[in-house]
């Protein structure tokens, strides 16, 4: 009786030490999941450029402004001035330092595509989360809701609600335009993470929290957001770009943001204008347009890349 007793704790004492390893082996797997991530990342060239790219063009939007005044001067010959070593990018018609006013529209077509990117970030994963989670009919009519929204087209959608909105009293247009790219920005997003959750809510991890009592804000929080970062991330990186376009484009044609806020559509714009004889003014704010969005896109796509579980060893 006594050997068949120690047998047992010796058979139990195995299963619990097994259990324990597993675990271990298992937080492990966990941690250093974050670390190859970092990793295949870090070895993915264009993604590490754009990155540097972004905080560059990140310092010099913040700094540059602080640091430095348009110049406006009575000497003739000032305006709408050639690049030299005094003017880095020449100047205006007004005579204002353009190098100046690239770095300050950076302020606001970055302000905008960020803002309208974290809008989008909210709305889609708390629309998603509750989507994926609450059941087949809740599922269908939220789905449905946003397939109506995704029916018209978002360009549209954006002019139409950017002229409405800039008509009242709202200002320059940087608010309207922020509430304009939200308005169905998010859809692409909520869909993503009710993709996510729609995986995830059957593992185990969750039916145990659903079984002691968690309710919906617990599992979205503790469980489902954490699980889903990396498509979020992902998502985020690729929106951001989109807004930045978007606000160029339509203050490119008047329907944006409005002077006196200086953007690089704004700029855009205006270079449009004296293109025969100051050209600078129009290429320069091409130029941080199309390095900026390929700097993102190139983030996000070392993002999706380093987060792929097929990739992982």
């Amino acid at each position: 009786m006594p050997q068949q007793l120690e047998k047992i704790e010796k058979e139990m004492f195995e299963i619990v030490g097994g259990r324990h390893d597993e675990n271990e082996k298992l937080a492990k797997k966990s941690v250093s999941f974050w670390k190859e991530v970092f990793i295949r990342f870090a070895h993915n060239k264009l993604a590490i450029f754009g990155l540097i790219a972004l905080v560059i063009i990140l310092l010099m939007a913040i700094f540059v402004p602080v640091f430095s005044q348009y110049s406006y001067s009575e000497q003739l010959g000032i305006y709408n001035k050639a690049p030299s070593a005094a003017n880095w990018f020449g100047t205006d018609d007004l005579g204002r330092d353009v190098f100046v006013r690239v770095w300050e529209g950076a302020r606001i077509s970055l302000f905008i595509g960020i803002t309208a990117a974290i809008i989008d970030l909210i709305i889609g994963v708390l629309w998603g989360s509750i989507s994926g989670l609450a059941g087949e009919r809740v599922d269908n009519i939220m789905m449905r809701i946003a397939d109506v929204l995704t029916a018209v087209p978002y360009l549209l959608v954006v002019i139409v609600l950017s002229v409405v909105l800039g008509n009242g009293a709202f200002g320059n247009g940087l608010i309207p335009m922020i509430i304009a790219l939200s308005v169905t920005g998010w859809i692409n997003m909520a869909r993503i993470v009710r993709g996510e959750v729609l995986s995830i809510k059957n593992q185990e991890y969750v039916l145990a929290s659903r079984t002691l009592g968690a309710n919906t804000k617990h599992l979205i929080i503790k469980h489902l957001i954490p699980n889903a970062l990396g498509a979020i991330l992902v998502t985020m990186t690729l929106t951001i770009p989109t807004a930045i376009f978007t606000e160029s484009f339509l203050s490119y044609l008047g329907l944006g943001v409005s002077a006196p806020i200086a953007s690089w559509g704004t700029m855009a714009s205006e270079g449009n204008n004296a293109i025969t004889n100051a050209p600078w003014r129009l290429i320069f704010p091409a130029i941080m347009i199309c390095t900026t969005i390929f700097a993102f896109n190139a983030v996000g796509d070392g993002l999706r890349d380093a987060l792929d579980p097929k990739l992982r060893k």
